[in-house]
């Protein structure tokens, strides 16, 4: 499923049009990005949080070469989901 296929259900269930559908998952991913950007919790209630977590530089290997390189240090974003969405998942 992608944005565009969230839109289609979001437009069918909620009798939208497909742009306004489009423009509303676009701005809920855009709202947790930005939230992220600034290294904000997003906890949505019974679905998960996005958190941001902080990746320390560490050494790697070349895979072609097999020499050692220097991975810089980075940020990623990761998720964790509800207990509901778990127990859905499981059951």
């Amino acid at each position: 499923m992608n944005n565009s296929d969230i839109a289609e259900k979001l437009a069918s269930d909620h009798d939208l049009s497909k742009a306004q559908a489009r423009e509303l998952v676009d701005g809920v991913f855009d709202a947790i990005a930005d939230a992220a950007s600034k290294g904000e919790e997003v906890s949505l209630s019974g679905f998960g949080k996005f958190k941001v977590k902080d990746q320390p530089a560490r050494e790697g290997r070349n895979p072609s070469t097999g020499a050692t390189i220097q991975i810089a240090a980075s940020k990623k974003l990761t998720f964790s989901a509800a207990k509901a969405i778990k127990d859905k998942l499981n059951g």
